[in-house]
């Protein structure tokens, strides 16, 4: 993730409470179900009666229709363009993606996010007015390939293609050692902005602020420096 993004996602957060999410395949279930989960309301729609049918048999949605979104008075119809937020998961089938991100768009939804299957997609999806494009499948390849290689890697928040903030497991070799001893920005590039355990952070930590074996800390820098930290 991006700053960018980050900026994108913050300005859902607030009052925004109404989602729709077009295509409900494994993604947009997924995003169906989350949500729903969380208290928003949802409404799933997709042209496949059956998979409409299941959105409603598990109970993944508040409300779920079927329709072809790239027909502009059936969106209309079923009050997607009165919603906040509409999640275009189609990513599979480009034209009908990239007609129905167009529809919502035109028709002034305030945020649209959509999932591309690739780079020349993801062009297009922003081309008719996508807020935000996501690609699942890599975004949980990388994810999967960081965890294998740096199994203590917990998140990141990517603020260039060189740069990121890190939330990474305290490794045993910083155990009981503070700030100050470890030499962090001298030894590896990297700056220590929080130390906590995952619900309580201290922010800024002091340089003789001692590090513990398993508990969370926060740092930034560049990701080769980031990448030869001990695990």
């Amino acid at each position: 993730m991006n700053l960018k993004s980050l900026k994108f996602l913050t300005s859902l957060r607030g009052e925004n409470r109404q989602f729709a999410v077009i295509g409900l395949g494994r993604f947009g279930r997924a995003v169906c179900g989350t949500l729903h989960k969380m208290g928003y309301e949802v409404l799933g729609t997709d042209k496949d009666e059956k998979l409409v049918n299941q959105v409603l048999a598990h109970k993944l949605a508040s409300h779920a229709l079927q329709l072809d979104s790239t027909e502009p008075e059936a969106l209309k119809e079923a009050g997607i363009f009165e919603v906040d937020t509409v999640i275009i998961a189609i990513g599979n089938y480009v034209q009908e993606s990239i007609i129905t991100t167009l529809n919502v768009k035109e028709a002034g939804v305030p945020h649209v996010v959509a999932k591309a299957s690739s780079e020349i997609h993801e062009k297009l999806l922003r081309r008719v007015g996508a807020d935000h494009v996501v690609f699942p499948e890599h975004d949980a390849g990388c994810v999967l390939a960081e965890t294998l290689t740096k199994p203590a890697f917990i998140d990141r928040l990517e603020l260039d293609p060189d740069h990121s903030i890190v939330e990474v497991l305290v490794p045993e070799a910083f155990h009981q050692k503070t700030i100050a001893e470890l030499q962090l920005r001298r030894r590896y590039g990297l700056n220590v902005l929080a130390f906590g355990n995952g619900d309580k952070f201290v922010i800024n930590p002091e340089p003789q602020q001692k590090l513990t074996k398993g508990l969370i800390m926060v740092v930034i820098g560049h990701n080769k420096d980031i990448q030869r930290l001990p695990v």
